[in-house]
Order: structure tokens, then sequence, then C-alpha cells
């Protein structure tokens, strides 16, 4: 028994060190243990993980048509990025896969002159996205450094009321080939410097993953 009272004692300090001012518990725990989540997929990969454009299709619908309504309530048309290749990816503040937020971050400041990052914040997994807009760029920018676009809060997954970026992003009627909406939070799509859709990488991929950098050297 005490062995086991030392070992819930010895638990219960570990969370109160790794508690972060800004973070909830949860938010402190995840954020600790996204390199352990992400070893697996380092290791042996993922199925389906990663989709490409091999063909090249070109869009049917001009990805330069579409615009983005920020969290600051601007509106950002996608045209003016025409020339830069572009990472769109659904976030949320209390997932596993939270901490891909500092490695998003991290790629956007050493790729940023022909880089444009789009985070989405979105509550359609787990609703592990509750705040509200104002709260997500504080979170975002206090605990991950985030100076990347971040959208107004949406849906992101299939459905009536789909963001609709992330409609073209997910019906191969507009983008060409990729049906795939997101499996999860973090899942990340590239759109090339020419405004077409040319891979998708689910959330067990790394922004920091050798197969997506080196896309945009």
């Amino acid at each position: 028994m005490k062995k086991l009272f030392l070992i819930i004692v010895l638990l219960i300090a570990v969370v109160f060190l790794i508690k972060k001012k800004d973070m909830s518990y949860r938010q402190s725990i995840l954020k600790a243990i996204y390199p352990m989540l992400m070893l697996p997929g380092k290791l042996f990969g993922s199925k389906n993980a990663i989709q490409k454009n091999t063909a090249s299709v070109i869009p049917p619908v001009d990805f330069y048509s579409l615009k983005v309504e920020l969290n600051n309530g601007t509106v950002l048309n996608l045209n003016q990025f025409k020339g830069k290749k572009i990472i769109l990816v659904n976030t949320a503040s209390d997932c596993g896969y939270t901490g891909q937020y500092s490695e998003l971050e991290k790629l956007y400041q050493e790729h940023k002159e022909n880089l444009v990052i789009i985070g989405f914040p979105a509550n359609d997994f787990k609703e592990q996205e509750k705040k509200d807009d104002a709260a997500i760029a504080e979170f975002c920018k206090i605990n991950y450094g985030v100076t990347f676009y971040l959208a107004k809060k949406s849906q992101v997954i299939k459905g009536t009321e789909q963001n609709p970026v992330f409609n073209w992003l997910s019906n191969k009627e507009k983008n060409g080939w990729c049906d795939q909406e997101p499996k999860w939070n973090f899942c990340k799509y590239l759109v090339d410097a020419n405004g077409t859709l040319t891979h998708f990488f689910a959330q067990t991929v790394s922004p920091l993953d050798p197969q997506v950098v080196d896309l945009l050297n």
C-alpha cells in the first residue's frame, strides 16, 4: 500500500510540475506527451497518412476565388498569395496534436518568404475546441507563439455548414482529385504556388516531417 501511495503522490507531483501557467491541466499534459504521441507515426508510418496529386490534376474550381474570414473579423482574399505555397490546417486547443502549433510556427518562420499557413480552428472532433475566437488567438499566441493566420472558428468536416475552403479541399469536383475531409484535428493540405492542391497529410504527420519540408525547399 505504501508503494501505491508513493506512486500516486509522485504522479500528482508530476502533473503539478508540468502545469503551464496559461494552460489547463489537460492541455499541459497533452503538450508534455505530444512527442510520444507522434513516435509511432515516425517509426512505422501510417496507412493513408499522405495522399498525393500524382496526376497533377488542375482544379476545376479556381482556388484563388476563395476567401477566408479571419478570427479578427477581417476577410482574406486568397488570390493575394499567388506564387506562394499554402498550408491549410484544421486546429484545436485541447487535442493531443495541439503541439503541432509549435511545429507549424517553426515551419512558417523558416519558409515565410514563400509560404503561407492558415489555421482553421474547429470543434468537430470530441469538442476539443470550445473556446471563442478571441480566446483561441490568445491561447495560440501565449502558449505556442503563433504568428501565422488563424481563421474564424468553423466546421471543417463535410456538411451543410462546412467552411467553403475545406469544402474545396475535400471535394474532388472542385479541387480535381481529393475527397478526403479531415480525419482528426491537425490534418494538413498543401496548395502549390499555382493554386493546385498537391498533398494531404493526416494528423499523424508532423509539419516538420522531411516529406513536408522537402516540398517547400
